[in-house]
C-alpha cells in the first residue's frame, strides 16, 4: 500500500521533494488511523481540481482503488491498538517471492501435501538456515530408524529375512 501512496505522491510533487514525503506521510498516518475510506475520495479530488490527463494521474487511481476495495482489511488502528504487526508488504512479498514463484511454474502441479512438504524446505533455504537444518534432519532421521531396528531386542532385519525365508523354506525346518 506504501508503494501506491508513493506513486500517487509523486503525481503532484517531483521525486526529490520534501513535500512529496510529507504528503504520502500525512494519508499513511490518516490510513493507520483507520480512515483510509477517506483518504482515497481526497487523493481523487486533488488529482481531478487540477485537471490532470488521465495518464498524468494514472498512479492515483490504483492507490484510490485499492483503499476503497480493501477498506475492510485496513483497520490498522483495531490491530496497532493490541501491538499486532502490520508489515503486510514484507508479508506480501514473501508469499510473492517464497510461493507465488516457486508453486506457480509453468508445467507445475502440486498436490497440498506436496506444497506443505516443498515450501519450508524453500524458507529454510531462503533464510539461510538450510545448513543448520540439514544437520538437526540428519540427526532426527536416525533417532526413529534406530529404535525400529532394536525392537524386541532383534534387530528388524532378522525379522524380515526370518520371515523371508519361511516363504521360501519348507516348513519344517523351523519348527
Amino acid at each position: 500500500m506504501i508503494e501506491y501512496l508513493w506513486k500517487a505522491a509523486f503525481v503532484f510533487y517531483s521525486q526529490t521533494s520534501t513535500q512529496a514525503q510529507a504528503w504520502e506521510s500525512k494519508r499513511l498516518q490518516l490510513i493507520l488511523e483507520g480512515k483510509s475510506s477517506s483518504v482515497a475520495p481526497g487523493m481523487r479530488r486533488s488529482a481531478t481540481l487540477p485537471k490532470l490527463t488521465p495518464q498524468e494521474r494514472k498512479p492515483v487511481d490504483p492507490c484510490a482503488r485499492y483503499l476503497l476495495n480493501n477498506v475492510k482489511y485496513l483497520k490498522y488502528d483495531d490491530y496497532l491498538k493490541p501491538g499486532f504487526p502490520i508489515a503486510t508488504g514484507v508479508i506480501e512479498g514473501a508469499c510473492r517471492h517464497l510461493i507465488k514463484d516457486r508453486m506457480d511454474i509453468t508445467g507445475a502441479r502440486w498436490t497440498m501435501r506436496g506444497g506443505e512438504a516443498v515450501l519450508p524446505l524453500g524458507s529454510l533455504y531462503i533464510s539461510g538456515d538450510w545448513d543448520e537444518y540439514w544437520q538437526f534432519h540428519l540427526q532426527q532421521e536416525h533417532k526413529p530408524n534406530d529404535l525400529a531396528f532394536y525392537s524386541s531386542g532383534i534387530p528388524l532385519i532378522k525379522q524380515v529375512l526370518k520371515a523371508k525365508l519361511v516363504l521360501l523354506l519348507p516348513l519344517h525346518l523351523f519348527q
